[in-house]
């Protein structure tokens, strides 16, 4: 899952939020560097991507790319899953959508002290919507583009969005199958905090 995802699953409170991004920014033990309720979201983000990592629903998702697209494939998969929640967010939130992102980025123009790149990124990513923009297909690749550029081997990403638009059908049903079970085990975690 991407942050769309995360943001959706983690809680709703501002440590809660703030937990389900520093999860892909911060590594390592955890054990005293953050206040609890902050660490508890940051071990939360942390299960959802050993669940989605493992569920035989995003390993089948996995599979439908060709065999040397796979070192890539969960990546873009995470990203297009995001374009799914996006795009059928009213499926699976009752707050609308701009609702809910501009909440996250008051949260975030809040924070004094984010984590290392998130600090960096924060500012763009409200100024220019990233999150709610995942519902348009076409903002993919533009996603894409900025992957490739931190990854050691761009050219891994070349072509991605026309992969997933060959795929889309079959991944969204995936995800449609998916997502459920995966904000059903959030939702167990959340309640055990």
């Amino acid at each position: 899952m991407n942050y769309l995802a995360h943001l959706h699953l983690g809680g709703q409170q501002p440590e809660q939020l703030l937990g389900s991004l520093y999860g892909d920014f911060v590594k390592g033990p955890l054990a005293g560097r953050f206040p609890l309720p902050l660490e508890a979201a940051i071990r939360l983000h942390r299960q959802i991507d050993v669940f989605t990592d493992s569920h035989p629903l995003v390993l089948q998702s996995l599979g439908r790319f060709p065999r040397e697209r796979r070192r890539y494939a969960g990546i873009i998969l995470d990203v297009f899953f995001d374009h799914c929640l996006a795009a059928h967010w009213q499926d699976y939130a009752e707050q609308p959508l701009e609702q809910f992102t501009g909440r996250v980025y008051q949260v975030l123009a809040a924070q004094a002290d984010l984590p290392g790149r998130l600090a960096q990124i924060a500012p763009s990513m409200a100024a220019d919507d990233w999150l709610g923009s995942y519902r348009d297909f076409a903002v993919l690749e533009q996603v894409f583009r900025g992957i490739a550029r931190r990854l050691s081997r761009p050219e891994g990403m070349d072509g991605a969005l026309e992969l997933v638009d060959a795929l889309y059908a079959p991944l969204m049903d995936d995800f449609r199958s998916f997502y459920p079970e995966l904000q059903a085990f959030a939702g167990k975690a959340l309640a055990r905090v």
